[in-house]
Formats: C-alpha cells, sequence, structure tokens
C-alpha cells in the first residue's frame, strides 16, 4: 500500500494528479461531498447554537468505507478538495467522516501542474475553519429559509400545484430582478424622435456620411429642419485629429468567463461551469471559481513568452490588473491556462471553443494597447446655425486586438469607419439628407450572462452560486429562457434630395429577442407574495449585506452562529405572524373585455393546471369557454385582442386537394388535419399563424416518408429517410434507428445534406459509445452514456457505482453487478 493518500473531490482530477505525483501516492476521489444535511429534516439545532446535524449521504457510504480502509493503512493522509470555501469543508467534512487528526494535512493549488503540486506538497497546513464556518453559515441559512419559508407558500399562495414552490435566498432575489425588469418593459411607453443623417458625393466617387449629433423631438421640427437645408451649402470647417487608445479587458474571473461564454459561445452559465471544470480537472487551465483578475508571477513570465515568440516584442505590455469588487474572498489568480504555449486543448469541441476564449483573454491582457487615429469633421450648413458631425476612426497598431475584443451585452458595437480624405473649407456636394424616426427602446430583458454581471455589480451571491441560481429557478419554472418574436411597426422617414423634400413610411420589426429571461406567472405571483410579506428575503441591499458577513465569518472577524442568530429571530417570527393571519395569495383573475361574438366577459385566470383565459361565468344554462395561455404569454399582461385569438384553434387554413386544412395543438405540439390524418408541424411553427403553403409542405413531406418512395429525404443503404414528430421533437428516421434534429432545425425544411450529416454524426457519436464489449458473451457491454458509464444486460441498464473504473469490469464483474 501507498505511503501517501490523497483525497480530491472528483475523479477526473484524481487521474490528472496521480500522473504528476511519484509511486508513494495513491490519489482518491470523494466525489464530491460526503456529508450534507438531512433530506427530510430541517437538521438544524435552532436552541442549540444552530448546532447542524451533519449525516452521510446514502450514496457516499461505500466511498466513506473505502477511503476509512486506504487512510488507515497509509502513513499520511493529504487533502486535497478545492482552494475556495465548498472545498474546505469537503476537506472538514472528509476528516470528520473518516476520523481523521486535527492536525491532517491539507494542501491547496489553484492549478493541476507538477510544479504546483510539488509546491503544495512542501506548503501544507491545517484546515482553515474560518473557511469551512463560512460555507457552514451559507449552508444553514439557506436551509432555514427554505425549510420554514416554504411550507408558508404551501398553504398561503393558492395557484397550481403549491406543494411544488418553494422559496431560497440567492435564487428569490434572482427572480425579483427580473420579475422587476419585465414590469419595466410592459410599463415602457415608446417615445418617437428623428434622426438626421446626411450622405454626401465626393470626388472619384468617395461617401462621407455625417448626422446631427442630436435627435429632433417631433416630425414637424425634423421637416422644419429638412426645409431649412434646401438650397443649403454644406461646407468642412474643422477638422480634429485625436490620438486614442483600447486597452484590454483583464483576464477572466468566474462570473465574466460565463457572461463572455454566453455572448461569443451562446453557452448557458450551467454548461460554462461545466466544461471549464473538465478542463481544470484536466490540468488545462487553472481553478475557475474566482473573483480575482490577478495573474502570478509565473504566469506573467508565460504570457510575456508567448507574446514575443509569436507576435513580437513591441506587443508586450505587462498590466497587473487589481480586482474591483470588495468582496473578493481569497488572493486568487484570475482564470488562466496552465501552458501558454499549448493552443489544443481537447478533442471536445465545447471544451476547445471555451479554452481558446480563456486562453485569448489572458494573452490578450498582457498585450500592448491598440493604438488609433480618431477623426471629427464638423461641417456647416450655410441655412442654419446647426453643424453635421462625421466620425471615422483608423487603428495605427492593433495591440491586443490582434487577438481579442470584449462582446458587449445588448448594444451595438461602437465602430466607425474611415474617412475619406478630407480639406477644412471643402464644399461638399449633398446627396440626401434623411429624416428617420426612431423609437425609444425599454431596458433589454436579461440574459443569463448580464443576469449574473447584475448580481455580481450588487454584491448578491459569489462565483460558486450563479450557476445553481440560475439552473434552481428555471427549474422550478418561476423563469423561463426563450426567445421572442418581434412584431412590426410603421415608421416615417423625411428624405430631401435635389432640393425635393419627399415622405414615405417603412416598416420594422422590433421587440424581438433571443434566450432572455422571462417570469412565469407563478415567479410573479410567487415574488409578490415574497415582496409584500418577507421583504428581508428578497430586499437587494440586505441580501448584499449578508454576503459581506459571510466574508466576514471567513476571515475569523464574526462568529457564524451570531451571524445566523442576527437574521433569524426575526426571521422565524415573520414566519409565525404570517402563518398566523388570514392572509391567502391568490392571482387575481383580470377582466379584459367582452368577448365580439358574444359580449361576454372574459378572464385571464391562473389555475390547477396553469394560466388560461375563460369567456363568460359557469351558469345552470352554459359552461364558460377555456383556453390555455401559449409559452410566455402573462395573466397580468396579456391584451384582450392576444385572449380571443387563443379560441381560434382549431382553424382552417385551406384546401388541400380539395379536402380542408385544420390546424390545432395536440400532446406533442401543433399539427394539421388532413382526410381525417394528423401530421405534426415543428414546434416552433405558429399555429395562430402558419400559412397553408407550410402545412402542405408538412403533409407532402410525411407521405413521402409513409410511402417510401423518398420524396422527402431520399434513400440512405437503400432504405428510406424519413421525418416525423415524437414525444421528445422532431426527428429522422433510417433503418429503424431514430435520430433527433438539433434544437432550431426545421423538420419541414431540413435537407437531405443535413440529414445525413445528423445520422453520421450519430454513428460516430454510438461508436465511441462501447467501453467494453465481452466475444463469450455479446448481450453484455460496458457502455458510456449521458449520465456516466454503465453496464447494459439485454434490455437492462445497471448503474455503474462510481468508485469503480468501468474499463476494468470483467464479464464477471458485470453479471455480478446485474445480479445474474
Amino acid at each position: 500500500m501507498s505511503k501517501n493518500l490523497v483525497i480530491v473531490e472528483s475523479p477526473a482530477k484524481a487521474k490528472t494528479i496521480e500522473g504528476y505525483l511519484g509511486a508513494d501516492f495513491t490519489v482518491k476521489s470523494s466525489f464530491g461531498h460526503v456529508r450534507d444535511l438531512p433530506d427530510k429534516d430541517l437538521g438544524v439545532d435552532v436552541k442549540n447554537g444552530y448546532e447542524p446535524a451533519y449525516e452521510v449521504s446514502a450514496d457516499k457510504t461505500k466511498v466513506i468505507n473505502e477511503l476509512k480502509k486506504l487512510a488507515k493503512s497509509s502513513d499520511e493522509v493529504w487533502l486535497a478538495t478545492d482552494d475556495d470555501r465548498e472545498g474546505e469543508a469537503i476537506s472538514w467534512h472528509l476528516k470528520e467522516a473518516l476520523g481523521l487528526p486535527k492536525d491532517t494535512k491539507r494542501i491547496v493549488f489553484r492549478e493541476i501542474t507538477k510544479t504546483a503540486l510539488q509546491k503544495a506538497i512542501q506548503n501544507p497546513r491545517l484546515i482553515d475553519m474560518d473557511l469551512v464556518n463560512a460555507q457552514q453559515a451559507r449552508r444553514v441559512l439557506d436551509r432555514l429559509v427554505g425549510y420554514e419559508l416554504s411550507p408558508v407558500l404551501w398553504r398561503k399562495i393558492k395557484i397550481g400545484n403549491s406543494s411544488a414552490l418553494s422559496a431560497g435566498r440567492v435564487q428569490s432575489v434572482a427572480v425579483r430582478l427580473i420579475v422587476d425588469r419585465e414590469r419595466e418593459v410592459e410599463a415602457h411607453e415608446s417615445k418617437s424622435s428623428f434622426k438626421v443623417v446626411a450622405k454626401f458625393i465626393l470626388e472619384g466617387g468617395k461617401v462621407l456620411e455625417a448626422e446631427l449629433p442630436k435627435n429632433l423631438e417631433t416630425e414637424a421640427q425634423a421637416r422644419a429642419f429638412l426645409e431649412k437645408c434646401i438650397g443649403a451649402t454644406f461646407k468642412i470647417k474643422n477638422l480634429e485629429v485625436k490620438p486614442g487608445k483600447k486597452s484590454p479587458a483583464p483576464p477572466f474571473t468566474t462570473s465574466t468567463l460565463q457572461q463572455e461564454a454566453s455572448r461569443k459561445l451562446s453557452f448557458s452559465v450551467s454548461q460554462t461551469m461545466t466544461v471549464a471544470q473538465k478542463l481544470y480537472e484536466a490540468g488545462k487551465i487553472s481553478y475557475m471559481r474566482t473573483d480575482s483578475t490577478n495573474l502570478s508571477e509565473e504566469a506573467l513570465q508565460k504570457a510575456t513568452d508567448q507574446i514575443n515568440s509569436e507576435y513580437g516584442e513591441k506587443y508586450h505590455q505587462k498590466r497587473v490588473f487589481k480586482t474591483k469588487s470588495e468582496s473578493a474572498q481569497e488572493a486568487h489568480e484570475a482564470i488562466r491556462p496552465t501552458n501558454f504555449g499549448e493552443l489544443k486543448a481537447s478533442s471536445d469541441r465545447n471544451e476547445q471553443r471555451l479554452y481558446e476564449l480563456i486562453w485569448k483573454r489572458s494573452i490578450a491582457s498582457q498585450m500592448a494597447d491598440a493604438q488609433l487615429e480618431r477623426t471629427i469633421a464638423t461641417i456647416t450648413i450655410s441655412t442654419t446655425s446647426e453643424e453635421l458631425v462625421a466620425q471615422g476612426e483608423v487603428i495605427k497598431f492593433d495591440g491586443f486586438l490582434k487577438v481579442y475584443l470584449e462582446s458587449k451585452d445588448d448594444e451595438e458595437e461602437d465602430t466607425k469607419g474611415m474617412l475619406p480624405p478630407l480639406n477644412i473649407g471643402q464644399i461638399l456636394n449633398l446627396d440626401f439628407l434623411k429624416a428617420t424616426e426612431k423609437f425609444s427602446r425599454p431596458k433589454p430583458r436579461y440574459t443569463e450572462a448580464s443576469l449574473v454581471k447584475q448580481l455580481e455589480e450588487m454584491g448578491i451571491g459569489r462565483p460558486s452560486t450563479y450557476a445553481p441560481t440560475l439552473s434552481t429557478i428555471i427549474k422550478r419554472e418561476y423563469v423561463v429562457k426563450q426567445d421572442k418574436k418581434g412584431l412590426e411597426r410603421d415608421f416615417k422617414e423625411l428624405i430631401l434630395k435635389q432640393n425635393q423634400l419627399k415622405e414615405s413610411v417603412g416598416k420594422e420589426n422590433y421587440g424581438a429577442e433571443k434566450a432572455k429571461l422571462f417570469p412565469t406567472n407563478t415567479g410573479m405571483v410567487v415574488n409578490d407574495f415574497l415582496v409584500e410579506l418577507f421583504p428581508n428575503v428578497v430586499d437587494f441591499s440586505f441580501t448584499a449585506n449578508v454576503e459581506k458577513e459571510f466574508d466576514e465569518i471567513a476571515e475569523g472577524k464574526l462568529p457564524w452562529q451570531q451571524m445566523i442568530d442576527g437574521f433569524y429571530q426575526g426571521f422565524h417570527q415573520k414566519i409565525g405572524e404570517v402563518e398566523g393571519s388570514k392572509v391567502l395569495k391568490r392571482a387575481e383573475a383580470r377582466e379584459l373585455g367582452l368577448d365580439p361574438k358574444s359580449g361576454k366577459p372574459i378572464f385571464a385566470k391562473i389555475g390547477k393546471f396553469g394560466p388560461y383565459v375563460q369567456i363568460g361565468e359557469a351558469t345552470e344554462d352554459a359552461k364558460p369557454q377555456y383556453a390555455n395561455l401559449k409559452k410566455g404569454q402573462l395573466v397580468e399582461t396579456i391584451t384582450l385582442e392576444e385572449a380571443i385569438e387563443l379560441f381560434s384553434l382549431p382553424r382552417e387554413v385551406g384546401f388541400f386537394e380539395d379536402k380542408p386544412m385544420v390546424v390545432g395543438v395536440g400532446k406533442y405540439g401543433p399539427y394539421v388535419k388532413h382526410d381525417d390524418k394528423f401530421y405534426s408541424l415543428d414546434r416552433g411553427d405558429d399555429p395562430y399563424t402558419i400559412e397553408a403553403e407550410q402545412c402542405i409542405g408538412a403533409i407532402r413531406l410525411k407521405r413521402g416518408d409513409l410511402a417510401g418512395e423518398g420524396e422527402g429525404l431520399g434513400f440512405l443503404e437503400e432504405k428510406p429517410i424519413t421525418t416525423g414528430m415524437g414525444k421528445y421533437g422532431p426527428f429522422i428516421k433510417h433503418d429503424d434507428k431514430y435520430y433527433s434534429l438539433p434544437k432550431g432545425m426545421s423538420l419541414q425544411r431540413v435537407t437531405r445534406e443535413e440529414a445525413l450529416e445528423i445520422i453520421q454524426k450519430k454513428r460516430e457519436a454510438e461508436s465511441n459509445k462501447v467501453i467494453r464489449e465481452f466475444a463469450e458473451n455479446a448481450t453484455v457491454k460496458v457502455l458510456r452514456g449521458p449520465y456516466g458509464p454503465y453496464v447494459a444486460v439485454g434490455k437492462r441498464n445497471i448503474k455503474i457505482p462510481k468508485d469503480t473504473d468501468p474499463a476494468t469490469l470483467t464479464l464477471e464483474d458485470c453479471l455480478k453487478l446485474a445480479g445474474a
């Protein structure tokens, strides 16, 4: 047996570390936390110092027993969990569960490299109980809030399935932000103004564009300005050339990585952290939970060497960034590559894309400023004192832009083209002067990235909390992440060309949003209940102050039980007051107006099975009509017109082969019914607006599939490629195998080439699925699945224990796991 036992929390991390340590070290994984508060009880003794009653998780009993045996037979045990509060707590729980002595060695490192590990081994410390207590305080406080507040929601809020409601400290604040923003958007009254732009034709056919530096408030003002410009002379009054520069952004923290991966790679916050975890455990990047922008001297030197080698010394500029956040937990490093000379980190596409993003951001942070030259031309108008302005920008030296430019949220990139050669006093030839109506926009709804940014700026949550917070509020269906289709509106345009003033009306789409966070009806009702009766729980400054108190505990300045008591006493009293009151929160019905056909009132409500609209009241002689709200529609904001539209299904959209086509919505989404047969439409198709042509396409495609004639997608290996819609969405079928269409791909518009690519990719994935096969028994296989490796015995799938290497399983092992 090895002299030294090193315990980490991840099998992948264990595998990487074992490759760097010698034969004297055995590295084992605890597979995450080994102890926690009980599932079914409060698990906190509120009368005796809030003592938590931790217990070993049921699925960790075997792990703990094995680690105990290994610890007893080892000369030294090293606790090497992650270098943050969560990791410190895991080490402490391991010490307690394994019965290790108080002086058990704790080692920390921010990257998994040989150098970092050797340095850690040479500089062990004891478990830092201040960090442990900060994590304990968070866990206990969140348990108290959830355990006491959730039952109040069950009893006091009467909507849908009330027993599914729950509340959380940071999660409820995040929901409040989204609800508040939704109401801001809905309350926004768009105001119009007119933007004036001029286009001049210069010698040699070159073009100069300029604009009035302010918008004109009304159409009358815009018309008056253009009329003044009839017959005017336009002349260059002044040319101002200013040197400028752009500086690179700091290297990534957890939240800035989440934001940039969302903007540049379209990753969710949870996906970013999952992929980053894999890169860290493989030793490719430094630890990915950090609020520091600092780089170590070693990292700075490696970055310098890479920049000088790859781009030349003039591109290098050493920078030391200081973390702006006052609440930065510990003096950690920013997220960076462990080896700046390594450009290829993984064969997995997403891991490689995220690694490249981290590499570019880290390298760019140590590169020279981009040197710019900004030119501002002022243009006079002979008939008015107003002036036009043209601006241009030239990059004289690209500097860090050679590698990386940070993206922005919901903003247009502020890039300006280069101006043509101009001279002061130059008379300009006007092509046209145009005043275009523009409309004010509300603040954009939150994306996952912008919500994380907002929470961080408000001091709410910490690097480790953002991903689970977002996952929780979406899973609870308080919030949905979805796209929103835009609407069409008219805008006016006034054009002065050849001294003739003309006007026209154009059309534009507005309000379209992609991957934004919208509150659900349930989320809004729960939020309003908490704001009214438990304001502290959803108060922004109060929640941020709680985070500061966690920091004080981590620094040893505040006893954790004292902090909990300061919150709990008032909170518990309020729970009792609300429980004893008769207050009930219901989603109030909104009367929207009268149904034009029946003259009966239309109401929007939330019922047991979700939000709906209702025409008329129930009487002995008549029953109301009901229709469910569409996804994303809110009882609070749905209009009479939108409600009436919900009653338009099923609807006839036209004829095909002399028989009507009727569109409706069924269990698996929208469909078209024709000649007593049902044909699935794409889930993204709007049954209220879809036209006959699309429906005919769906019918023809499906018919070709059913007839086996290959009219839709043809044949592969002499077998037809067919399509359909199932429980889990649209699919392609070939040779009795099903292939799901990627998100966003249309069932009616998928091409043969796309279908072949989907089939090929799945075949390749399945070829990599097999870990082990057994010639003596072909019904038994060890396979990779979406939730980890498993044993397949005939049609049975058996989970492999977490502490077992699937590649080492024998046929006998597999049959034993299956109980055969």
